[in-house]
């Protein structure tokens, strides 16, 4: 599954947690593109990911997440294992 077909499906959750209907995400796009994108609610991204998906990160993954992208790529190792 491409990326660009992971982000199309987060975007909405990621506009329901940061209440930002006119959110645009790329693969580089990071915490601090993102006005409103606070480590709280990027725990709440987080949970909305894993009940979407259903599937659980490490604490390792969450904490090397550099980017959108990086998300992406292990959301697609884990649907796809």
């Amino acid at each position: 599954m491409p990326v660009a077909d992971i982000i199309a499906q987060i975007t909405p959750l990621f506009e329901e947690e940061l209440e930002d209907s006119g959110l645009v995400l790329t693969p580089e796009t990071t915490a601090n593109d993102v006005e409103s994108w606070d480590s709280i609610t990027n725990i709440q991204i987080i949970v909305a990911i894993e009940k979407f998906y259903k599937i659980r990160f490490t604490s390792r993954e969450i904490q090397d997440f550099k980017n959108v992208g990086e998300l992406c790529t292990c959301i697609i190792s884990k649907i796809t294992a």
